[in-house]
Protein backbone atom coordinates (compact mmCIF):
# COMPACT_ATOMS: atom_id res chain seq x y z
CA UNK A 1 0.00 0.00 0.00
CA UNK A 2 1.42 3.23 -1.32
CA UNK A 3 2.12 5.42 1.92
CA UNK A 4 0.91 8.64 0.22
CA UNK A 5 -2.77 6.74 1.80
CA UNK A 6 -1.77 7.14 4.80
CA UNK A 7 -3.17 10.57 5.86
CA UNK A 8 -6.35 9.54 4.19
CA UNK A 9 -7.48 6.68 6.23
CA UNK A 10 -9.85 6.40 8.77
CA UNK A 11 -11.21 3.20 10.49
CA UNK A 12 -14.30 1.17 8.63
CA UNK A 13 -15.21 0.02 12.15
CA UNK A 14 -15.81 3.02 13.93
CA UNK A 15 -18.23 4.81 10.47
CA UNK A 16 -19.89 6.96 10.74
CA UNK A 17 -17.65 8.26 12.98
CA UNK A 18 -14.60 9.40 11.82
CA UNK A 19 -10.61 7.64 13.41
CA UNK A 20 -7.58 8.12 11.68
CA UNK A 21 -5.46 5.03 11.82
CA UNK A 22 -1.98 4.41 13.15
CA UNK A 23 0.87 2.40 10.98
CA UNK A 24 3.29 0.27 12.23
CA UNK A 25 5.39 -0.46 9.51
CA UNK A 26 7.56 -4.12 8.97
CA UNK A 27 8.74 -3.76 5.36
CA UNK A 28 8.65 -0.50 3.14
CA UNK A 29 9.86 -0.56 -0.85
CA UNK A 30 10.65 2.89 -2.51
CA UNK A 31 6.92 4.65 -0.50
CA UNK A 32 5.27 0.87 -0.84
CA UNK A 33 4.78 -0.49 2.72
CA UNK A 34 4.90 -4.10 1.86
CA UNK A 35 4.08 -5.23 5.81
CA UNK A 36 2.80 -4.02 8.56
CA UNK A 37 -0.34 -3.36 10.35
CA UNK A 38 -2.68 -0.14 10.69
CA UNK A 39 -4.68 0.22 13.77
CA UNK A 40 -7.45 2.55 15.14
CA UNK A 41 -6.59 3.93 18.82
CA UNK A 42 -10.78 4.34 19.04
CA UNK A 43 -11.85 0.45 18.67
CA UNK A 44 -8.27 -1.12 19.04
CA UNK A 45 -8.91 -2.80 15.50
CA UNK A 46 -5.73 -3.86 13.73
CA UNK A 47 -5.72 -4.17 9.75
CA UNK A 48 -2.95 -6.42 8.25
CA UNK A 49 -0.68 -4.84 5.39
CA UNK A 50 0.74 -8.47 3.32
CA UNK A 51 2.89 -8.11 0.57
CA UNK A 52 1.47 -4.49 0.02
CA UNK A 53 -2.41 -5.46 0.01
CA UNK A 54 -3.99 -3.46 2.91
CA UNK A 55 -6.67 -5.33 4.13
CA UNK A 56 -9.45 -2.60 5.13
CA UNK A 57 -12.51 -4.42 6.39
CA UNK A 58 -14.32 -3.69 9.56
CA UNK A 59 -13.44 -7.93 10.27
CA UNK A 60 -10.21 -8.30 9.04
CA UNK A 61 -9.67 -11.78 9.61
CA UNK A 62 -12.89 -13.05 8.64
CA UNK A 63 -12.73 -15.16 4.85
CA UNK A 64 -15.34 -14.51 2.03
CA UNK A 65 -18.97 -15.43 3.16
CA UNK A 66 -21.63 -16.72 0.87
CA UNK A 67 -21.08 -15.85 -2.67
CA UNK A 68 -17.96 -13.99 -2.20
CA UNK A 69 -15.67 -17.27 -2.55
CA UNK A 70 -16.50 -17.31 -5.90
CA UNK A 71 -14.39 -13.77 -6.56
CA UNK A 72 -11.02 -15.45 -5.06
CA UNK A 73 -11.48 -18.25 -7.45
CA UNK A 74 -8.63 -18.37 -10.68
CA UNK A 75 -11.31 -18.47 -12.97
CA UNK A 76 -13.44 -15.79 -12.21
CA UNK A 77 -10.32 -13.35 -11.92
CA UNK A 78 -9.29 -14.62 -15.36
CA UNK A 79 -13.12 -14.18 -16.29
CA UNK A 80 -12.87 -10.42 -15.30
CA UNK A 81 -9.13 -9.91 -16.90
CA UNK A 82 -11.28 -10.67 -20.12
CA UNK A 83 -13.72 -8.56 -19.47
CA UNK A 84 -11.69 -5.17 -18.80
CA UNK A 85 -8.74 -5.95 -21.25
CA UNK A 86 -9.91 -7.68 -24.20
CA UNK A 87 -9.46 -4.91 -26.05
CA UNK A 88 -6.60 -4.16 -24.89
CA UNK A 89 -4.95 -7.32 -26.56
CA UNK A 90 -6.64 -7.31 -29.92
CA UNK A 91 -9.14 -9.69 -29.63
CA UNK A 92 -12.13 -8.77 -31.78
CA UNK A 93 -14.60 -10.29 -29.54
CA UNK A 94 -13.63 -7.82 -26.78
CA UNK A 95 -16.43 -5.20 -26.11
CA UNK A 96 -16.23 -1.49 -25.68
CA UNK A 97 -17.54 -0.77 -22.30
CA UNK A 98 -14.50 0.20 -20.12
CA UNK A 99 -13.41 2.60 -23.25
CA UNK A 100 -16.90 3.78 -23.06
CA UNK A 101 -17.27 4.81 -19.50
CA UNK A 102 -13.82 6.38 -19.39
CA UNK A 103 -15.16 8.50 -22.06
CA UNK A 104 -17.71 9.71 -19.46
CA UNK A 105 -15.25 10.73 -16.86
CA UNK A 106 -14.26 14.09 -15.57
CA UNK A 107 -10.45 15.48 -16.33
CA UNK A 108 -8.23 17.53 -13.86
CA UNK A 109 -9.03 15.86 -10.32
CA UNK A 110 -6.18 15.38 -7.91
CA UNK A 111 -7.86 12.14 -6.16
CA UNK A 112 -10.32 9.67 -7.83
CA UNK A 113 -12.04 6.54 -6.08
CA UNK A 114 -13.36 3.18 -7.54
CA UNK A 115 -15.72 1.46 -5.51
CA UNK A 116 -16.10 -2.27 -6.67
CA UNK A 117 -12.85 -2.05 -8.80
CA UNK A 118 -12.34 -5.74 -9.56
CA UNK A 119 -9.24 -5.92 -11.52
CA UNK A 120 -8.76 -2.33 -12.11
CA UNK A 121 -9.23 -1.16 -15.46
CA UNK A 122 -11.28 2.17 -14.43
CA UNK A 123 -9.11 2.73 -12.07
CA UNK A 124 -6.61 2.83 -14.49
CA UNK A 125 -8.35 4.81 -16.77
CA UNK A 126 -9.23 7.43 -13.36
CA UNK A 127 -5.28 7.64 -13.00
CA UNK A 128 -5.05 9.05 -16.29
CA UNK A 129 -7.07 12.09 -15.64
CA UNK A 130 -6.01 12.29 -11.70
CA UNK A 131 -2.57 12.72 -9.59
CA UNK A 132 -3.92 9.30 -7.24
CA UNK A 133 -6.96 7.23 -8.64
CA UNK A 134 -7.17 4.31 -5.73
CA UNK A 135 -9.59 1.27 -6.09
CA UNK A 136 -11.41 -0.79 -3.83
CA UNK A 137 -12.48 -4.26 -3.80
CA UNK A 138 -13.92 -7.12 -1.50
CA UNK A 139 -11.57 -9.50 -3.21
CA UNK A 140 -8.26 -9.98 -2.20
CA UNK A 141 -7.50 -11.80 -5.29
CA UNK A 142 -8.51 -9.04 -7.53
CA UNK A 143 -6.62 -6.65 -5.53
CA UNK A 144 -3.68 -8.61 -5.87
CA UNK A 145 -3.98 -9.06 -9.95
CA UNK A 146 -4.70 -5.09 -9.99
CA UNK A 147 -1.45 -4.47 -8.07
CA UNK A 148 0.58 -7.29 -10.20
CA UNK A 149 -0.87 -5.20 -13.16
CA UNK A 150 0.29 -1.64 -11.75
CA UNK A 151 3.81 -2.71 -11.17
CA UNK A 152 4.74 -5.07 -14.08
CA UNK A 153 2.37 -4.04 -16.84
CA UNK A 154 1.47 -6.88 -18.11
CA UNK A 155 -0.30 -10.35 -17.25
CA UNK A 156 -1.54 -13.45 -19.22
CA UNK A 157 -4.43 -15.43 -18.58
CA UNK A 158 -6.50 -18.40 -19.65
CA UNK A 159 -10.11 -18.79 -20.58
CA UNK A 160 -11.68 -22.40 -21.70
CA UNK A 161 -12.12 -22.68 -25.99
CA UNK A 162 -14.12 -25.44 -25.96
CA UNK A 163 -14.36 -28.11 -23.43
CA UNK A 164 -11.07 -28.92 -22.03
CA UNK A 165 -9.33 -26.54 -24.74
CA UNK A 166 -7.63 -23.57 -23.32
CA UNK A 167 -6.86 -19.67 -24.91
CA UNK A 168 -4.02 -17.90 -23.62
CA UNK A 169 -4.48 -14.19 -23.94
CA UNK A 170 -1.69 -11.43 -23.06
CA UNK A 171 -2.65 -8.09 -21.45
CA UNK A 172 0.00 -5.20 -21.82
CA UNK A 173 -0.81 -2.17 -20.61
CA UNK A 174 -0.48 1.19 -22.87
CA UNK A 175 3.12 2.50 -22.36
CA UNK A 176 2.01 6.01 -21.39
CA UNK A 177 -1.08 4.96 -18.70
CA UNK A 178 0.32 6.12 -15.32
CA UNK A 179 -0.22 2.76 -13.34
CA UNK A 180 2.57 4.26 -10.63
CA UNK A 181 -0.50 6.83 -9.98
CA UNK A 182 -3.05 3.69 -8.90
CA UNK A 183 -2.85 1.78 -5.28
CA UNK A 184 -5.72 -1.13 -4.50
CA UNK A 185 -6.91 -1.95 -1.66
CA UNK A 186 -9.10 -4.76 -0.18
CA UNK A 187 -12.31 -2.73 1.58
CA UNK A 188 -16.15 -2.83 1.57
CA UNK A 189 -17.72 -0.15 -0.55
CA UNK A 190 -20.61 -0.17 2.42
CA UNK A 191 -18.06 1.02 4.93
CA UNK A 192 -15.34 3.02 2.87
CA UNK A 193 -12.12 3.43 4.58
CA UNK A 194 -11.33 7.07 3.69
CA UNK A 195 -12.20 10.76 5.08
CA UNK A 196 -15.30 12.37 3.90
CA UNK A 197 -14.64 14.73 1.17
CA UNK A 198 -10.76 13.72 0.04
CA UNK A 199 -11.99 12.44 -3.76
CA UNK A 200 -12.66 14.78 -6.27
CA UNK A 201 -13.83 11.82 -8.62
CA UNK A 202 -15.86 8.57 -7.85
CA UNK A 203 -16.97 5.65 -9.74
CA UNK A 204 -19.33 2.79 -8.40
CA UNK A 205 -19.56 0.52 -11.51
CA UNK A 206 -22.13 -2.23 -11.81
CA UNK A 207 -22.08 -2.62 -8.01
CA UNK A 208 -25.39 -1.07 -6.13
CA UNK A 209 -27.43 -4.06 -7.27
CA UNK A 210 -24.76 -6.43 -5.70
CA UNK A 211 -24.75 -5.20 -2.20
CA UNK A 212 -26.69 -5.84 0.40
CA UNK A 213 -27.79 -2.13 1.27
CA UNK A 214 -27.61 -0.40 -1.84
CA UNK A 215 -28.49 3.07 -0.20
CA UNK A 216 -25.92 3.12 2.51
CA UNK A 217 -23.49 2.29 -0.68
CA UNK A 218 -25.04 5.24 -2.23
CA UNK A 219 -24.63 7.60 0.82
CA UNK A 220 -20.70 6.47 1.33
CA UNK A 221 -19.77 6.84 -2.49
CA UNK A 222 -21.05 10.33 -1.47
CA UNK A 223 -19.72 10.48 1.68
CA UNK A 224 -15.82 10.74 0.33
CA UNK A 225 -16.62 12.64 -2.38
CA UNK A 226 -15.65 16.74 -2.55
CA UNK A 227 -18.72 18.56 -1.53
CA UNK A 228 -18.18 20.87 -4.26
CA UNK A 229 -16.07 20.56 -7.85
CA UNK A 230 -16.61 16.88 -7.88
CA UNK A 231 -18.07 14.53 -10.57
CA UNK A 232 -19.50 10.66 -10.11
CA UNK A 233 -19.81 8.09 -12.37
CA UNK A 234 -22.50 5.83 -11.49
CA UNK A 235 -23.05 2.32 -13.83
CA UNK A 236 -25.89 -0.73 -13.11
CA UNK A 237 -28.08 -2.84 -14.96
CA UNK A 238 -30.44 -3.11 -11.61
CA UNK A 239 -30.64 -7.37 -11.86
CA UNK A 240 -31.89 -7.48 -8.59
CA UNK A 241 -31.93 -10.67 -6.94
CA UNK A 242 -32.68 -11.77 -2.89
CA UNK A 243 -29.67 -13.31 -3.40
CA UNK A 244 -27.67 -10.37 -2.82
CA UNK A 245 -30.25 -7.73 -1.44
CA UNK A 246 -33.35 -7.90 0.41
CA UNK A 247 -36.20 -7.04 -1.79
CA UNK A 248 -37.25 -4.19 1.08
CA UNK A 249 -33.60 -2.86 0.36
CA UNK A 250 -33.86 -2.63 -3.65
CA UNK A 251 -33.68 1.00 -5.37
CA UNK A 252 -35.97 0.04 -8.29
CA UNK A 253 -37.70 -3.10 -9.33
CA UNK A 254 -40.71 -3.04 -7.30
CA UNK A 255 -44.68 -1.55 -7.95
CA UNK A 256 -45.04 -0.09 -4.47
CA UNK A 257 -43.06 1.35 -1.59
CA UNK A 258 -40.64 4.07 -1.36
CA UNK A 259 -38.36 2.81 -4.24
CA UNK A 260 -41.23 1.59 -6.97
CA UNK A 261 -40.03 1.94 -10.32
CA UNK A 262 -37.13 1.28 -12.26
CA UNK A 263 -33.86 1.84 -10.72
CA UNK A 264 -32.03 4.38 -12.88
CA UNK A 265 -34.97 6.71 -12.14
CA UNK A 266 -34.43 6.24 -8.48
CA UNK A 267 -31.18 6.70 -8.28
CA UNK A 268 -31.27 9.61 -10.16
CA UNK A 269 -33.98 11.18 -7.94
CA UNK A 270 -31.57 10.45 -5.07
CA UNK A 271 -28.22 12.05 -6.59
CA UNK A 272 -30.36 15.08 -7.32
CA UNK A 273 -31.56 15.53 -3.27
CA UNK A 274 -34.79 13.65 -3.06
CA UNK A 275 -35.43 13.17 0.39
CA UNK A 276 -32.57 14.73 1.48
CA UNK A 277 -30.78 11.44 1.73
CA UNK A 278 -27.88 12.44 -0.67
CA UNK A 279 -26.24 15.95 0.19
CA UNK A 280 -25.25 18.45 -1.87
CA UNK A 281 -27.10 16.98 -4.58
CA UNK A 282 -25.69 16.12 -7.79
CA UNK A 283 -26.41 17.56 -11.29
CA UNK A 284 -26.62 14.86 -14.07
CA UNK A 285 -24.44 16.26 -16.90
CA UNK A 286 -24.87 12.53 -19.09
CA UNK A 287 -26.95 9.49 -18.52
CA UNK A 288 -27.22 6.68 -21.11
CA UNK A 289 -26.38 3.11 -21.35
CA UNK A 290 -23.15 0.69 -21.91
CA UNK A 291 -23.12 -3.11 -22.92
CA UNK A 292 -20.77 -4.91 -21.20
CA UNK A 293 -19.41 -8.56 -22.15
CA UNK A 294 -18.73 -11.53 -20.22
CA UNK A 295 -16.98 -14.33 -21.76
CA UNK A 296 -17.96 -17.94 -20.78
CA UNK A 297 -15.87 -19.61 -23.30
CA UNK A 298 -15.16 -18.56 -27.18
CA UNK A 299 -18.99 -19.26 -28.39
CA UNK A 300 -20.52 -18.53 -25.17
CA UNK A 301 -21.11 -14.89 -24.30
CA UNK A 302 -23.18 -12.81 -21.77
CA UNK A 303 -24.34 -9.20 -22.56
CA UNK A 304 -25.35 -7.19 -19.60
CA UNK A 305 -26.69 -3.37 -20.58
CA UNK A 306 -25.77 -0.73 -17.74
CA UNK A 307 -27.21 2.37 -17.31
CA UNK A 308 -25.10 5.41 -16.55
CA UNK A 309 -25.50 8.71 -14.62
CA UNK A 310 -22.48 10.55 -14.94
CA UNK A 311 -23.18 13.71 -12.53
CA UNK A 312 -21.36 16.70 -11.18
CA UNK A 313 -21.47 18.97 -8.32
Amino acid sequence: MKRVLLPLLICPACLPKEHPLDLSCGGERDGDIRDGTLSCRRCRRRYPIREGVAVLLPEPEEGPSGGQWKYEEAATVNSYLWSHFADLTGDPDAGTAYGDWAGCLATGGERAFDAGCAVGRLTFEMAQRSEVAVGCDLSVAFVRTARRLAAEGRIGFSLPLEGNLREEFRVELPGHWRTDRTEFVVADALRIPFARGCFDQAASLNLVDRVRHPLAHLYEINRVASAAGASLLFSDPFSWSTANTPEEAWLGGTAAGPYAGRGIDNVRALLEGRDGIIAPPWRIDREGSVDWKLRSHHNHFELVRSRFLAALR
